[in-house]
């Protein structure tokens, strides 16, 4: 067949989108002129034929030079610039990857399985040959042949970036677990480095991995990680019907968890350990919750549940007002009806952080980190006996996060980092706590404060007339049996202050 023929032009017009060298390379290769592909701002040139050779179209073209059929496809007779001129599209030079140029960026994240350097892409492999240093854990920097001549330097422990800074900025290739962005390295240094700065290569990740095993869907499944996390961030997901994918610490974290199941009313659960996914001592197990026993995984797993509860499991919602008995107190506490009401005016949203003034039993702050992950919350208790319940309290509703600051507002509220929503639980007649409270809240954040007493309704009062807000006073009853009969019993009333501090333009 020769260059220019009916038969290569209708083989190559046919690609509609494809690299024709990858499509068709034989029919590429006679062609003898260059062929590019557009279709996502990507010019890629053959490596044969001329580029400022005559015109020889592979294909019929309409009158502005477009093929006939409107494909990006067509040939091209000069500069890659002319080229994507004819499209409209911007040219990208070809070692532009993920959006960043390499001559820019200094240091790439390759992700790697446990596969090892055999499951690398020729891109990854690329990088680890141009690297002049190579940082990973040990077990990573072990799956490196010898022939790579570069420096290899485990991460040091306590595991600190510094080292890797330091390194700046020579080319730094860093060796990680699967997708880097998904609990891993790279999520870290993505709030230090700049865009330009780096670029990630990610392996599959081992929750991609455990979905392909198992059957599910890897948008309808939660994931835990509780590497470096206690045991206790799982609680908050255990909800009948809900699947689970659990990055273990250790070989012994499945059985740690399975007896946090059964303990939590979640025995029949249904578990699947995986280990070294992707790997050549690839296997998994399977048992219920409340018969997996002591049993110890290898060190590399994942622990997929599949939530089932039996018939005394609590019920606990991430909606504002868990039961009072969901936790432990000495009669200091919210309660229910009064917590959903001031956690509606506090409006969690994500990643803001709140102030638990007089935390009490600490139940303002638990809830307002359960209504999303990234929600942080800092309580103040002036009690060591409260501390210690607000301690027990976080940990078994799931926000072992939850940060406990031992001090008496508002001397303890200096140098806290700025929250988004205050909530004064305790303590709002004394004398420059909401002046505190208010100093330190964001433009645009949320007061509220709760009053029992009347000298703590005097003070509010008098701060609505100074700041604004609003008042309302609430009284809950609840029917009680009374000899044969029920009869409605009176909780004491209380004042309810809310307020929105002013953004600075207003």
């Amino acid at each position: 067949m020769k260059a220019g023929t009916n038969e290569t032009s209708r083989q190559v017009s046919w690609l509609a989108g494809r690299h024709p060298q990858r499509a068709f390379p034989a029919a590429a290769k006679r062609a003898a002129w260059p062929v590019a592909w557009i279709g996502c701002g990507l010019a890629a040139h053959s490596c044969g034929g001329s580029r400022s050779g005559a015109a020889r179209p592979a294909f019929p073209l309409g009158p502005r030079g477009a093929p006939v059929d409107g494909r990006c496809i067509m040939p091209f007779f000069a500069t890659p610039e002319r080229a994507d001129a004819r499209c409209g599209r911007r040219f990208q030079d070809r070692r532009e990857h993920d959006g960043v140029r390499r001559m820019t960026a200094w240091l790439t994240v390759v992700g790697i399985g446990d596969d090892g350097y055999a499951g690398l892409g020729r891109p990854a492999r690329r990088a680890l040959a141009d690297a002049a240093v190579v940082m990973g854990g040990e077990r990573h920097l072990a799956m490196l042949p010898a022939r790579h001549g570069a420096e290899r330097v485990p991460w040091p422990k306590p595991f600190d970036l510094a080292p890797l800074f330091a390194r700046a900025p020579a080319r730094v290739c860093v060796l990680a677990s699967g997708d880097p962005m998904l609990f891993g390295v790279g999520a870290t240094l993505a709030s230090t480095l700049a865009p330009n700065e780096w670029r990630v290569l990610p392996a599959p990740s081992s929750l991609s991995l455990a979905a392909a095993r198992i059957g599910w869907p890897l948008q309808d499944v939660d994931a835990v990680s509780l590497v470096g996390r206690p045991l206790a961030s799982l609680h908050r997901h255990l909800y009948p019907g809900r699947r689970l994918f659990v990055l273990s610490a250790d070989g012994a974290t499945p059985a740690a968890i399975a007896g946090a199941l059964a303990a939590r009313g979640f025995g029949p659960s249904a578990m699947t350990v995986f280990e070294h996914l992707g790997g050549p001592l690839e296997r998994r197990a399977d048992a219920r919750a409340d018969a997996w026993g002591d049993a110890r995984a290898a060190a590399l797993n994942v622990v997929a549940i599949e939530c089932r509860a039996s018939a005394d499991a609590p019920r606990l919602a991430l909606t504002p007002g868990l039961p009072d008995d969901a936790y432990r107190h000495d009669g200091q506490l919210t309660k229910r009806d009064l917590r959903a009401l001031a956690l509606g005016r506090l409006a969690p949203a994500p990643g803001e952080l709140l102030w638990d003034v007089g935390a009490g039993s600490g139940s303002i702050g638990i809830e307002w980190m359960r209504a999303h992950p990234s929600c942080r919350t800092i309580a103040i208790e002036a009690h060591p006996a409260r501390q210690r319940i607000i301690e027990h309290n976080r940990d078994a509703l799931g926000v072992p996060a939850l940060e406990l600051v031992a001090g008496r507002a508002p001397e303890a509220l200096a140098g806290l980092p700025a929250p988004d929503a205050v909530f004064v639980g305790g303590g709002v007649s004394r004398e420059g706590v909401l002046d505190a409270c208010w100093a330190g809240l964001k433009p645009g954040g949320r007061l509220v404060a709760h009053a029992v007493t009347l000298q703590g309704e005097a003070a509010l009062v008098a701060w609505r007339e100074r700041h604004g807000g609003a008042l309302a006073r609430v009284s809950v009853a609840h029917a009680q049996p009374l000899g044969g009969f029920d009869a409605w019993r009176q909780a004491l009333p209380v004042m309810l202050y809310d307020a929105r501090k002013p953004q600075e333009h207003e």
